[in-house]
């Protein structure tokens, strides 16, 4: 049996330069087995444009700026106004409250991921993720 590659872009959201996070994220997704496609800073069109382009299957941000909230609702919002959300996952990781995970949760990011979180946890997420998607 073929299994498909998950495809994934991964950038960090706006203009935080912190990114030694997402740089290990990257790496173990590819050590798990899926196509990494890094794209640095970027705002939430550009992200969009570039998953499109690239035909991703699950969207990544990474924030620890704190404008995780302002900029995660206008990559939402821009995926559904271009009726795009429902062609991506989209996760986000980063250092912020419980409260604002709560609140990634309900602008509409299918995973959100704390500095704490795991490979395991992260990589579970995505493969159980593309799973439900795929027929």
């Amino acid at each position: 049996m073929n299994q498909a590659k998950i495809k994934i872009l991964l950038s960090k959201l706006g203009l935080d330069v912190h990114n030694r996070g997402i740089i290990t994220v990257a790496r173990q997704l590819r050590d798990a087995g899926m196509e990494v496609i890094f794209l640095g800073n970027a705002l939430p069109q550009e992200i969009l444009n570039t998953a499109v382009q690239e035909q991703v299957d699950i969207i990544g941000v990474s924030s620890l700026g704190g404008a995780h909230i302002t900029l995660g609702q206008d990559l939402i919002r821009t995926a559904e106004a271009e009726g795009l959300k429902d062609t991506f996952g989209f996760i986000i990781g980063g250092i912020f409250s419980i409260e604002d995970e709560s609140k990634l949760k309900e602008i509409g990011f299918d995973g959100v991921f704390t500095a704490g979180a795991t490979k395991d946890e992260i990589v579970g997420f995505i493969h159980d993720f593309f799973k439900q998607k795929t027929p």
